[in-house]
């Protein structure tokens, strides 16, 4: 499915969860924390529900269901990454609420974590959020301490 507004430059990022915003610094992942993946900002999440931080086409989810690609309106990949090493529970402890290929608004329920199992069994639910392709766009990331859903966290400019 084609977007109406696919050359649409400046898209707002908004939060997936309530919580507290840290910095990708602060997540036990190297991989992460040195934005070799990408810039963006990592979320210590108190609820059970994650949803769209954009307008966008779902376009990865894993098996394991432990992240979801996200491709906004823009082109921006935007990749959410639920904790560290939950890679490991193949899909123990998440329920996907989309599907690839859906396309979803701000706001939308994305996925559901059962953070009390996957945290007793010794995973950190930290949950980094960053733009894949990020070499086509400047980002400006707006670090609050705590985000309730829908609170903007960034804007992505292609070009």
């Amino acid at each position: 499915m084609e977007f109406k507004n696919m050359f649409k430059k400046k898209i707002e990022l908004f939060s997936p969860v309530n919580g507290k915003v840290v910095s990708l610094k602060e997540v036990p992942d190297k991989v992460f924390a040195s934005q070799m993946m990408g810039p963006g900002i990592a979320f210590k999440f108190t609820e059970s529900t994650i949803f769209s931080p954009c307008e966008g086409k779902v376009t990865l989810i894993p098996s394991t269901l432990h992240a979801i690609g996200i491709t906004a309106k823009n082109g921006a990949e935007v990749l959410i990454h639920i904790g560290v090493d939950t890679v490991n529970l193949n899909g123990k402890g998440f329920e996907k609420l989309v599907s690839q290929g859906d396309v979803v608004n701000i706001g939308d329920p994305i996925i559901r974590v059962n953070q009390e199992v996957i945290t007793n069994m010794g995973y950190n639910l930290i949950t980094p959020m960053v733009i894949t392709n990020s070499k086509s766009y400047h980002i400006s990331i707006n670090v609050k301490e705590n985000v309730r859903v829908g609170d903007s966290v960034g804007v992505i400019i292609k070009g």
